[in-house]
């Protein structure tokens, strides 16, 4: 199916889907007993964490532990100071969007917001035996306890929410999935986020949540401590994969070990901060932490000079978009930034690129106007179609150019796009990544044969109909430019669009090259040959093809050093030196032909 498939250009080492940031040994233990003895001691104790953590079966495990020991144990379930759920649903319904099954607004509340202060203050831990409170949110009882804190992957909880395992907070009882995604992304998350934020200094203890009953556990200091190490060095978030109506094959050949039982890979979650995870290994013991965990503690290491634009928001996002053997994505766009601001509560929009790690002969990649469309004649075919279920021509209206591989196509916000079949994108974006207002999604239904939303209002509410005709491949089409050449390297400027606040080169290496972060962190990925080494003053690790990692800005300079029998190629985009900067010239936007 690739274009690696003749043994020579097939590029040395295998793609590991399971990345870990070395600690040292000793410093991770699954050893539950251990574990019973560390809490006995602290005789009060505080065991806050995420959503979707199977509570009940934690506390299960532990008491069985707790019973061995010949330890009393009073334990307060802090779900029992919850507002009735009518308060609950009352608080977070203006921010689930109505009836909209995607769209909701960015909570801007706090943990506590859902919490009844006198039941909170009611809560006290007994005099005698060992007192432990427990659940999301256990921290606010203000008790003066040994506080653990239990994380939880995102891929984990969506799962879990699937499975009928795991509730919203404040509810008792799972939806429809999709609908609990929602309420996660636009309540539960950033209300949990901020107050792990605020735990994150004073945690004794964390744990990992994905095995409730053998969890692994870390004592904070040295939790952070890893952190520390990590925004000065490098490291790599793990992937995770999911099918789609669209997904193609090419993942199945380069990724090892994905389950035989999907029905195609469409997506690679490489590098997405909300979703991300940093997984800590310490001899075979293993501990995963959420992304943000990081930039809660060293967003200024990883972030440079732009912390003060950013936050604790880690802006770049990479992701693999496979339609190889799959279909077309839907024919799409993205808000504008107002609009995202100002509908959803996002600080910055959702302005993207595709980078084309491969692709077949004849393969296309639809993106801009065709010259002279009629937007009214455009909507009214849409809404046809949608309304009577007809095939619609999208290249009357839609233009498309030819994929080659390395070639990079430029989607800021207003742009109409899509990938089509057969190609491997390497999406390279801002972080958002839901705000996707579908046109037209060729009929087909999603996988569990419903039809799929599609966002025509929305859609024409952001829609920039001068992106049509030349324009298209004059600003929209990347041209490279070679900036700079040693022994061994050479270095091409892949100029994104004026809009895009981060910036794309190429290192092509044969040797090895010497770059520098100057203030901005660097996402890269290996699109051809490697392994390529990675050598930091903060430590070494080798990447293989396709594989996704960042150097913080902190960590200044660093080396890349080509270990492959071929040439090898690795993408780094990074962000701008100042979001105010004036726009680019055109032959720094892409204009002009490719060469």
């Amino acid at each position: 199916m690739t274009q690696y498939a003749d043994p020579l250009l097939r590029p040395a080492g295998v793609f590991d889907p399971q990345p870990v940031f070395p600690v040292e040994p000793g410093k991770i233990s699954r050893d539950l007993n251990a574990l019973a003895r560390l809490l006995a001691g602290q005789r009060v104790v505080a065991i806050d964490g995420y959503v979707g953590i199977l509570w009940d079966e934690l506390r299960e495990v532990l008491d069985e532990r707790f019973v061995a020991e010949g330890v009393e144990v009073s334990w307060f379930d802090v779900r029992e100071a919850l507002l009735p759920g009518a308060q609950v649903e009352a608080y977070v319904e203006p921010f689930l969007g109505g009836d909209d099954p995607v769209f909701g607004t960015r909570c801007p509340g706090r943990l506590e917001d859902l919490f009844d202060p006198a039941k909170l203050a009611a809560m006290r831990p007994a005099e005698d035996g060992v007192a432990v409170i427990y659940g999301s949110g256990a921290a606010l009882a203000g008790w003066e306890a040994f506080l653990a804190y239990v994380d939880l992957p995102k891929d984990t909880i969506q799962e879990r929410a699937k499975a009928g395992l795991v509730a919203n907070l404040g509810r008792t009882a799972p939806e429809d999935a999709k609908a609990m995604y929602k309420r996660f992304y636009f309540v539960d998350w950033p209300l949990l986020n901020r107050h792990k934020q605020d735990l994150l200094p004073r945690m004794n203890l964390v744990l990992d949540g994905q095995e409730p009953r053998r969890p692994s556990f870390m004592p904070g200091d040295e939790l952070r401590a890893a952190l520390h190490r990590m925004g000065r060095s490098y490291f790599r978030t793990r992937p995770w994969f999911t099918p789609g109506p669209w997904g193609g094959h090419w993942l199945e050949e380069i990724v090892p070990g994905l389950p035989d039982d999907a029905p195609n890979y469409a997506w690679s979650f490489e590098m997405i901060a909300p979703e991300a995870g940093l997984t800590l290994a310490s001899g075979d013991d293993l501990l995963e932490v959420s992304f943000d965990t990081l930039m809660f503690h060293d967003a200024a290491g990883v972030l440079g000079e732009h912390v003060a634009r950013f936050g604790t928001d880690f802006p770049i996002r990479f992701d693999y978009l496979d339609t190889m053997g799959g279909g077309n994505l839907s024919v799409q766009v993205h808000p504008s930034p107002a609009y995202i601001r100002e509908n959803f509560g996002e600080p910055f929009t959702q302005d993207e690129t595709y980078y084309l790690v491969d692709c077949t002969p004849g393969a296309k990649v639809y993106l801009g106007f065709q010259a002279g469309v009629d937007p009214s004649e455009f909507r009214r075919e849409l809404e046809q179609s949608a309304r009577d279920a007809s095939t619609l021509d999208i290249e009357r209206y839609v233009r498309s150019v030819p994929a080659e591989r390395h070639g990079f196509y430029l989607i800021p916000h207003g742009t109409v796009h899509c990938s089509g079949s057969d190609n491997m994108v390497l999406e390279i974006s801002a972080t958002p990544y839901i705000f996707t207002f579908k046109l037209y999604d060729w009929l087909r239904l999603d996988l569990e044969g419903k039809p799929r939303p599609l966002n025509i209002e929305r859609g024409f509410e952001n829609l920039d109909f001068s992106r049509q005709g030349e324009v298209v491949e004059a600003e929209l089409v990347s041209r490279p430019r070679v900036i700079g050449r040693g022994d061994g390297w050479q270095l091409v400027h892949l100029p994104t669009h004026r809009h895009h606040f981060y910036d794309v080169h190429r290192v092509e290496l044969s040797g090895r090259a010497q770059l520098a972060t100057d203030g901005s962190p660097h996402v890269l990925n290996v699109v051809e040959g490697g392994p390529v080494r990675l050598v930091t003053p903060g430590g070494e690790a080798v990447f293989s093809f396709a594989e996704t990692f960042v150097i913080p800005a902190a960590t200044g300079s660093y080396e890349l050093v080509n270990e492959g029998q071929v040439e090898a190629k690795v993408v780094k985009a990074f962000l701008k030196p100042s979001a105010d900067a004036p726009h680019a010239s055109a032959s720094e936007t892409g204009a002009g032909p490719r060469r």
